[in-house]
């Protein structure tokens, strides 16, 4: 048994075809099905059931290729110890970051970092909560950023900033006429929220609770864009992060931003990493400059003057 053959497992593992798991792999289909093979022979059990239409792996085989996940993981650690010894601020970082965070942080940020560590490579990853979670676990990521709470021991909590939520409304809406909302104003208001896996969604349902309002029960966006559009659309209203609402995010005239006064609804953003991971200390001080972000980033903007007709 080696390296080689535990990576190519997992490589299988994740594409579930010999092809796909080969081209990832940079080497030939033939090569891997003989690694595999080999494997098997060396363990004594079948690690894969073999069809024509698809390769799934066999209990036993699931968790081989788990432990081979930490094992590669464990291998990569070393690597990166090694590395980080020579010069603290190089190397690669694998960042996970969720959907409705990801596109509108970057661009206020990406600039800083590669101004203050110009000889890292970050390599970004865009998933859900619970699939950064589940690759920063088997060692895929080094590092996520995502929303609190996080409950995973293994995992340290490194916060970075709190991130208010606006209330978007169609311009002719009744809550377009406002300078800013308390929470109660939204009690029996129908709200558009994204589909389940998402962590806004779960944010703007507390929100809802709080609020005595609840989700529109007919419809569940798929993205943040998707919601923004159905609001101009004047089909509902949603809460939006602010980070989505500053530029260079394009605003449409059909949307009154309405912020929130007393205790405004929010989401606490936070970077987290393995506490044992050999790069903690280095992902101390990326944290430190994700945390500059500018002030005004997190302001929610002052509310429009209202339409004529929300007026009246």
């Amino acid at each position: 048994m080696n390296l080689r053959d535990l990576r190519y497992l997992v490589a299988l593992a994740d594409h579930k075809h010999f092809g796909r798991a080969a081209a990832a792999s940079f080497v030939s289909q033939p090569t891997l099905s003989t690694q595999i093979k080999k494997l098997e022979e060396e363990l004594g059990v079948a690690l894969v059931e073999r069809s024509p239409r698809q390769v799934m792996l066999t209990p036993v085989g699931q968790q081989i290729a788990e432990r081979a996940r930490k094992v590669i993981a464990q291998v990569e650690e070393m690597a990166e110890i090694a590395r980080r010894s020579r010069d603290p601020e190089a190397g690669t970082v694998r960042l996970g970051l969720f959907p409705t965070l990801g596109p509108y942080l970057l661009p206020h940020v990406v600039p800083a970092l590669r101004e203050r560590f110009p000889r890292l490579e970050l390599l970004l990853v865009e998933e859900k909560t619970d699939q950064i979670l589940a690759r920063l676990r088997d060692g895929r990521l080094d590092a996520g950023i995502l929303a609190l709470p996080v409950h995973d021991d293994q995992l340290h909590v490194e916060p970075l900033f709190d991130e208010p939520f606006v209330l978007a409304v169609p311009r002719d809406h009744a809550l377009a006429g406002g300078e800013a909302l308390e929470v109660s104003d939204l009690d029996r208001q129908h709200l558009l929220l994204l589909e389940e896996g998402h962590c806004l969604r779960d944010q703007a349902l507390d929100v809802c609770r709080l609020a005595g309002a609840d989700e529109r029960d007919d419809f569940r966006a798929t993205s943040l864009e998707t919601l923004r559009q159905m609001v101009a659309a004047g089909v509902g209203i949603t809460l939006l992060p602010v980070l989505a609402v500053q530029p260079p995010v394009p605003t449409s005239p059909d949307i009154r931003l309405v912020p929130f006064r007393g205790e405004v609804p929010h989401r606490r953003i936070a970077m987290l990493w393995r506490r044992s991971s050999a790069m903690g200390e280095f992902l101390q001080r990326l944290a430190a400059e994700l945390r500059r972000l500018p002030p005004d980033l997190l302001r929610p903007p002052a509310a429009e003057a209202p339409p004529a007709e929300a007026r009246a």
